[in-house]
C-alpha cells in the first residue's frame, strides 16, 4: 500500500546484500494504443462506488512480468492476452470505465465500458538484456510499462493499461499499469491470476470477484473511536531534509534468506520484550531500527511507522472471497527515536507488534469513518511506510506459456518506503529494497552486515 506518492514498489531480486549493476538499456518501439471493452455487455451510464479505504490510496502501480518465449504452435501472445482480457473484463467490468468524481467530491468510477487500453511493442534488444529487476531503474523498466502521455492526473489516466513487449530472442513482457483506488495488492493478483487462466482457456473463474464495496460504507453518523495517528504530521527536528537534499539517494537490496531471518526473529526475542513473534514483526523492528540509527535521527525525534494490513479476515463479518478493491487498513507505530536505540530490536518488534494487533474490526471501521468525518490523507512526515509483497502470488501468472521468469514492480517509491518481495525458488526469502542518503545507505549496510 502506498500513500500520496508517485508510485510504485521496486522488484529486489537480488541474492545479496551488494550494490546492484544497473538495468541494461532498453530501447522500445510502441505501436498505437487501443482499446479492449469487455467482451459481453456489462452494466454502463453508472457510478460504481468506491470506499474510504480506496480514496487515499489512488496512485499507479507499475508491475512487469517476463517470460521465456512461448514453444512452436504458441501462436500470437498479444492477441490471445488482448482476446481473453476482453473476456475477464466481462468479470471485472469497472476496470473499463474512467475515474471520476461522485457528488459527495470522492473518486468513482464512470461505468463508460470504453474498455482497457492495450499497446504491443518491440524492445531492440534480448530479454536478458533487461537483467535481474534488482534495482530501481524507472528509466529502463518504464519502457515496458504504458503510461497515458501528457495525462496531468489520475483522472486522465484510465484504471489500468497493459503493454506486451516482444524481445528479439522470442521472449515477452507483460507491463501492466493499474491504480491502486481499483485494488490492493491480492486483488490485483486475483485479476491477474483470472486473467491468466481465462487464456488458458478456462471456462469459470476460480475466485470470482465480488465488486460490491458498498460493504464498506461509513457509519451514519461516522464514528472514530481511535486517534489515527497513522494521519500525524510529525516535526523534522533532526532536519533529515539537508541529508536527503545534499546526497546521492542509494538503492540497495538485502536479501534474507530463512536462516538469517530466523536469526533476526531470535533477536526479536531475546530482549524479553515478546514471548513470540512472526517474521514480518521481527523484520519491520529491525529494519525501523536500523534506518532511524543510519539516518542518524536525534534522540527526542518521534519517528514513525507505517505499513498496511490485510483487513479480510479481521472485519467482523469477513469480506467475502474474491472482495474487489481495498481491504487493507494502515496502522502504525511511533517511537522516539533514542527510544528505539537504546533497546535492543525486541523494542522495535513489540511496537511493530502492537501496532498489528490494533487492527479489530473496530479500528478498521474507524479508519473508514475517520476519513469520512475529516478527508484527512497519512502523513510521511518522519515516516518509514514498510509495502509487504512478499505473500503475493506473483510467480502464479501462466497465461499458457508457464510461469513468468520474472516478475515484480518497477519502480521503488518515494524515499519513506522500504519494500518487502519474496525471492527465492520456494519464495522463503524475504528481499528487502530501500533507499537511503549515500552515508546513510553505508551505514545501514553495516547494521545488517552485523546479522
Amino acid at each position: 500500500m502506498v500513500v500520496e506518492m508517485k508510485e510504485n514498489g521496486g522488484a529486489a531480486a537480488a541474492a545479496g546484500n551488494k550494490p546492484q549493476q544497473k538495468v541494461a538499456a532498453v530501447s522500445v518501439k510502441r505501436g498505437e494504443p487501443t482499446l479492449v471493452p469487455p467482451a459481453e455487455p456489462t452494466p454502463t451510464g453508472e457510478q460504481y462506488y468506491l470506499s474510504n479505504l480506496d480514496q487515499n490510496i489512488a496512485v499507479i502501480v507499475q508491475t512487469v512480468y517476463c517470460y521465456r518465449a512461448p514453444g512452436d504452435g504458441a501462436g500470437d501472445v498479444a492477441a490471445t492476452l488482448r482476446d481473453a482480457l476482453a473476456r475477464v473484463l466481462v468479470h471485472y467490468h469497472p476496470l473499463a470505465g474512467r475515474l471520476g468524481i461522485s457528488p459527495e467530491m470522492k473518486l468513482t468510477v464512470e461505468l463508460t465500458g470504453e474498455g482497457a487500453v492495450f499497446v504491443e511493442a518491440d524492445a531492440a534488444c534480448d530479454l536478458a538484456d533487461v537483467g535481474d529487476l534488482t534495482k530501481p531503474d524507472p528509466a529502463a523498466l518504464g519502457q515496458l510499462v504504458y503510461s497515458v502521455p501528457g495525462a496531468k492526473n489520475i483522472l486522465e489516466m484510465p484504471p489500468m493499461t497493459a503493454q506486451v513487449t516482444r524481445f528479439r530472442c522470442g521472449g515477452f513482457a507483460l507491463g501492466l499499469a493499474m491504480n491502486h483506488c481499483m485494488f490492493d495488492g491480492i486483488a490485483a493478483m486475483e485479476f491477474v491470476n483470472s486473467w491468466a487462466e481465462t487464456a488458458r482457456g478456462a471456462a469459470e473463474l476460480t475466485v470470482p470477484p465480488f465488486l460490491d464495496r458498498t460493504i464498506l460504507r461509513a457509519r451514519d453518523p461516522p464514528a472514530y473511536t481511535f486517534p489515527h495517528h497513522e494521519f500525524a504530521e510529525i516535526p523534522d527536528v533532526s532536519d533529515t531534509a539537508a541529508l536527503y537534499g545534499g546526497q546521492e539517494l542509494l538503492y540497495r537490496s538485502f536479501c534474507f534468506d530463512p536462516d538469517r531471518l530466523e536469526r533476526v526473529r531470535g533477536l526479536a526475542l531475546a530482549g524479553g520484550d515478546l514471548e513470540r513473534c512472526t517474521t514480518f514483526e521481527a523484520l519491520s523492528g529491525l529494519v525501523w531500527r536500523a534506518r532511524t540509527a543510519a539516518l542518524g535521527l536525534a534522540p527526542e525525534q518521534r519517528t514513525k511507522l507505517l505499513f498496511a494490513v490485510d483487513g479480510r479476515r479481521r472485519f467482523s463479518p469477513p469480506l467475502p472471497r474474491g472482495y474487489f478493491g481495498n481491504g487493507i487498513v494502515l496502522t502504525n507505530a511511533i517511537a522516539e527515536a533514542g527510544e528505539l536505540l537504546s533497546a535492543p530490536v525486541s523494542r522495535a518488534a513489540a511496537l511493530v507488534q502492537g501496532a498489528v494487533r490494533m487492527v479489530t474490526d473496530e479500528y478498521m471501521r474507524s479508519a473508514v469513518d475517520y476519513f469520512e468525518a475529516t478527508r484527512a490523507r497519512p502523513s510521511l512526515a518522519s515516516t518509514l511506510l514498510i509495502t509487504t509483497w512478499s505473500r503475493l502470488e506473483f510467480h502464479g501468472a501462466d497465461f499458457g506459456w508457464g510461469e513468468p521468469v520474472m516478475s515484480g514492480p518497477v519502480t521503488l517509491p518515494e524515499k519513506e518506503v522500504i519494500l518487502f518481495l519474496a525471492h527465492g525458488k520456494e519464495r522463503k526469502s524475504i528481499n528487502v529494497l530501500l533507499g537511503l542518503p549515500a552515508t546513510a545507505m553505508d551505514a545501514f549496510q553495516e547494521l545488517m552486515d552485523e546479522i
